[in-house]
């Protein structure tokens, strides 16, 4: 099989549609012969490393640009459609 674009044909376009589903069978096969379980991880920060710690350790931060960082955060948290207080809250694993 010729690995370069080239217009194919019915028979060329079955055997791709062949290939395709029989690799989709031996995955979901490998996969359903896996037993262990896999927990959910999730860490808990007191702070945000990347803002306040980050102030912290440079006072030397303009209150422009405190107020600029604050801003964003609140423009960003307003956008998202799952939020808790402080923190984005994103789907895993679901496509």
């Amino acid at each position: 099989m010729e690995f370069l674009w080239h217009k194919i044909s019915d028979k060329e376009r079955e055997e791709i549609k062949k290939q395709v589903l029989s690799n989709l069978d031996s995955f979901s096969k490998k996969l359903s012969e896996i037993k262990e379980e896999f927990q959910e991880s999730f860490i808990v920060r007191e702070e945000s490393y990347r803002l306040e710690k980050e102030e912290k350790e440079n006072e030397k931060t303009s209150e422009e640009e405190l107020e600029r960082k604050k801003e964003f955060k609140k423009l960003i948290l307003e956008n998202a459609p799952n939020k808790n207080e402080n923190s984005i809250i994103a789907e895993k694993k679901k496509w």
